[in-house]
């Protein structure tokens, strides 16, 4: 089997201790084929409120009819002891949120939690978007603009699996990347 040769990283699973709104646990590897959108929040963050939450859950519903799966983590990095699962249940009832929100797994050795260290998270909000080979195409931290996201998962959407591996094979061929183009020797 030829190894997959991409400037894009593998997204890492999720390491998820408890699932709101499915009926089973999801894992990146059962979604490989769709599109993700990936929406880090903390129920006490304010730009997490205000902005991404209402974002995400409108993302939801205004593509519910293609293959984009939009999942929820809930990541916790401080005031731990007010943010628990309980009052995750409650804050998704009262907000609304329809898609899937998995609780990320607490870490053994600090504050940080599995999922967010796997991913170099910076804070919450953050916006991650896999594509359908399981590749991060965009990592973005904070108020993501609606025009910008809606343009990326477009984008995303609009790739059939095979699609970003031609275009990477195309790039070394010809001596292109996302920077320009080179002459090649």
């Amino acid at each position: 089997m030829m190894e997959q040769k991409s400037k894009y990283v593998l997204a890492p699973e999720l390491e998820v201790s408890r699932w709101f709104n499915t009926s089973e646990p999801l894992t990146l590897g059962a979604l490989r084929g769709r599109p993700v959108l990936l929406h880090t929040f903390q129920m006490l963050c304010p730009g997490c409120v205000v902005h991404a939450i209402p974002q995400a859950q409108k993302i939801h519903g205004m593509l519910r009819n293609t293959d984009l799966a939009v999942v929820g983590l809930h990541t916790v990095f401080e005031h731990h002891e007010a943010m628990t699962p309980v009052s995750l249940e409650a804050f998704i009832h009262e907000y609304r949120i329809t898609f899937p929100v998995g609780v990320d797994m607490a870490s053994e050795s600090g504050p940080i939690p599995k999922t967010m260290a796997a991913y170099g998270l910076r804070g919450t909000p953050s916006t991650v978007l896999i594509d359908r080979q399981g590749f991060i195409r965009h990592h973005g931290f904070g108020q993501e603009e609606d025009v910008a996201l809606g343009f990326r998962l477009g984008l995303l959407l609009a790739e059939r699996p095979g699609e970003l591996q031609a275009r990477d094979d195309k790039r070394e061929a010809t001596g292109c990347d996302d920077d320009g183009c080179s002459i090649l020797a």
